[in-house]
């Protein structure tokens, strides 16, 4: 289990689960008097399962031998769930953590970009994750990352070309290439982004797109690159045309990016075809109080999908997208990883079976996973000669362009505003919702500083702070006075990394991210107390909504529209042009 890829049948395994299948020797489980969920044929039939070894033997009314029997009682069994694009970098948890909130839960199958680590460290980024993902009870398959950095311009830590992706490629572990973000290196036919995508194609692997507002002649030609998903519809529109076009459309619904409910309606009518489920980005404390894909099982359910298609979209369809032909449903020769739940409505997880064997029940696993030990890992926060006086906004003018938060995306809006001038410089108004945003260059020490106004945060004093800056995770910090600012980026260079609340010259909260400037190498409840913690000093400041943090990540990523904050400055991601103030 984990990132190494799960082996083939052998041909012993082959053997024994015909036998098994006959009834010529006795499996090692048996699931007995269960409602089995058949994703091929959409009944939910009574049944018996019988495995052997890691595979499922045989599935029906039939009474098999085994050496351990699980008395269902009526129970429902359906295939285990598949994440099918997620950032693990995102829930700020090593995979053995992330485990204990995941697998009782029922997701036995992630498919992640790890192109957050992969920004900052590079192919040994990926190696980190993948490394930490092995023997856990979870399968763990990677995307080789397409846009390291997310644009050519951008300042990330590391540089993915096509040679890195290549060899990627053919690891077996990666099953194709990552979403490819930079829409206009596609649309204009540049090399070394074509390239990647020949690469995958000759390998005959999947690539996954990310195109945000993208329609008409432009996505018909990033489709004919040979990309084959969108995880980033917002609208019914947006997903209809994707889907009529031959993409899977990922449904996203994660902490800031909340697109479930928007995109039921055209589930319901049927509209989107193959569609799946993906968190992209979700935070440990939403996992822990909400679920994974189970809970966005119970809400398409509720919505008006019949059970047995809901499991269908989040068992077989990604598993066929992705090539992964050993899982995805309850039939004889298929990977025995399944998941028995009370009913179809709320999906309340009773067993889990990873790879035949039990590993979660009522809601624990039985065998805590961890990792093998604390480390000391490498400070990558690199800010270089940051002062005070780095935040201070110069204006040529009182009407200026402004960031705009959307409340449940991360898309943004374009707006200008009036704000108030004293000296040719921007001054905070507690009155007006209007912040200044930051992007701090952290990999090299360069001192380079983006600076540009932002709307939604409401904060009254203070500031936030983060090294996760959505993809080349540059420090970002939006605050209302430059004090406080610069006391936020002091924190992240000790701290290695994190999220941190500043006010009144003191630090009130944070949370360390050591591992790259992403990731907790703490327990998963100290992560999630830390993380609760942050969040409520973000709320005291003045911020409105919930995920304060999951919004402050994506201001720098300028693959979204409309308006970003880079290193380099106020970017505009529908002209592609950086704005002056």
């Amino acid at each position: 289990m984990g990132s190494q890829a799960p082996q083939p049948s052998s041909v012993a395994d082959i053997r024994r689960r015909i036998r098994v299948a006959l009834g010529e020797e006795p499996g090692d489980l048996m699931l007995d008097g269960g409602n089995v969920v058949n994703v091929f044929t959409g009944k939910v039939e009574p049944a018996n399962i019988v495995i052997a070894g890691e595979w499922i033997a045989g599935v029906g009314p039939h009474v098999w031998r085994a050496k351990r029997t699980i008395p269902l009682d009526g129970a429902f069994v359906l295939p285990g769930l598949i994440d099918a694009h997620i950032h693990v970098e995102s829930t700020l948890l090593m995979p053995g953590q992330l485990a204990r909130l995941i697998v009782p839960r029922g997701t036995t199958t992630l498919v992640a970009d790890p192109h957050e680590l992969a920004n900052v460290l590079g192919v040994r980024g990926i190696e980190l994750l993948a490394n930490a993902s092995r023997h856990l009870p979870f399968d763990l398959f990677c995307m080789a990352s397409s846009c390291v950095p997310a644009v050519s311009w951008d300042d990330a830590g590391a540089v993915l070309g096509p040679s890195e992706v290549t060899s990627l490629l053919d690891r077996p572990y990666v099953l194709g290439l990552a979403e490819v973000m930079d829409i206009p290196a596609v649309l204009h036919a540049e090399e070394r982004v074509l390239k990647k995508i020949h690469e995958a194609s000759v390998r005959r692997r999947v690539v996954d797109g990310h195109a945000p507002h993208l329609s008409g002649l432009a996505l018909q030609a990033y489709v004919a690159a040979g990309i084959r998903s969108d995880h980033e519809s917002t609208t019914q529109e947006e997903a209809r045309a994707k889907a009529a076009l031959g993409m899977l459309v990922q449904v996203r619904e994660g902490s800031a990016e909340h697109n479930l409910d928007d995109l039921l309606p055209a589930i319901v009518a049927g509209d989107l075809g193959d569609w799946c489920l993906a968190s992209d980005d979700v935070l440990p404390t939403d996992l822990r109080a909400r679920g994974h894909i189970d809970h966005l099982l119970k809400r398409v359910v509720a919505g008006g999908v019949v059970a047995s298609e809901a499991v269908r979209h989040a068992t077989l369809i990604p598993a066929r997208h992705y090539g992964l032909t050993d899982r995805g449903a309850i039939a004889p020769g298929y990977r025995a990883d399944l998941v028995v739940v009370s009913d179809l409505g709320d999906f309340s997880v009773s067993h889990v079976i990873k790879n035949g064997a039990l590993v979660a029940q009522q809601g624990r696993l039985l065998d805590t996973p961890g990792e093998s030990h604390r480390q000391s890992w490498e400070n990558t926060i690199r800010p270089g000669p940051v002062t005070e006086d780095s935040f201070v906004l110069n204006v040529s003018s009182s009407n200026v362009p402004v960031i705009c938060l959307v409340q449940g995306q991360i898309v943004t809006r374009k707006a200008r505003m009036e704000i108030s001038v004293a000296n040719g410089r921007w001054v905070f108004r507690a009155d007006q919702d209007v912040q200044l945003a930051a992007s701090i260059e952290r990999h090299r020490g360069s001192g380079r500083i983006g600076l540009g106004l932002v709307s939604g945060f409401r904060l009254r004093k203070g500031a936030l702070g983060s090294s996760v800056a959505h993809d080349s995770h540059n420090l970002i910090v939006v605050g209302t006075n430059s004090k406080d600012m610069y006391l936020c980026v002091r924190a992240l260079e000790r701290m290695g990394g994190g999220f941190v609340v500043a006010c009144d010259g003191d630090v009130i909260a944070e949370l360390p991210l050591p591992v790259a400037g992403l990731l907790a190498d703490d327990d998963v409840d100290v992560v999630c107390q830390r993380l609760a913690a942050v969040d409520a000093a973000a709320r005291e400041l003045g911020f409105p909504w919930e995920a304060p943090f999951g919004y402050l990540s994506f201001l720098a990523l300028p693959v979204i529209p409309e308006l970003r904050i880079t290193d380099q400055g106020l970017f505009d991601v529908t002209s592609q042009q950086f704005l002056a103030l």
